[in-house]
């Protein structure tokens, strides 16, 4: 399973880089692939590991602001494996080249 999630905490202020930072101990130590981007963060798992994961980083963000909101996406594919990584290497294959990665 692939999940791509935000928590956006409220009542905080516009700045929440520290916010999300703080979640980072968490993602890491959970094991699972992850990558980090500009609006979500897109983890690779068993449905029990990544939902246990989404939740944690929304508690941690709970107890850290008045008003907490949490977008999930899933892709859930049987027999899927190596996606995180694959997805994007499937489309560079397509187009020939390697996407530019920053």
């Amino acid at each position: 399973m692939l999940a791509s999630f935000s928590v956006a905490p409220f009542g905080v202020g516009e700045g929440l880089g520290e916010f999300v930072a703080g979640m980072m101990p968490l993602i890491e130590a959970s094991g699972l692939p992850f990558k980090l981007g500009a609006m979500q963060t897109t983890i690779e798992g068993d449905e029990a590991e990544v939902m246990q994961l989404i939740m944690s980083c929304h508690r941690y963000m709970r107890e850290k602001a008045p008003r907490v909101v949490t977008h999930i996406t899933i892709d859930d594919r049987a027999g899927g494996t190596g996606r995180l990584e694959g997805k994007v290497h499937d489309v560079e294959r397509i187009l020939g080249r390697e996407l530019r990665h920053e």
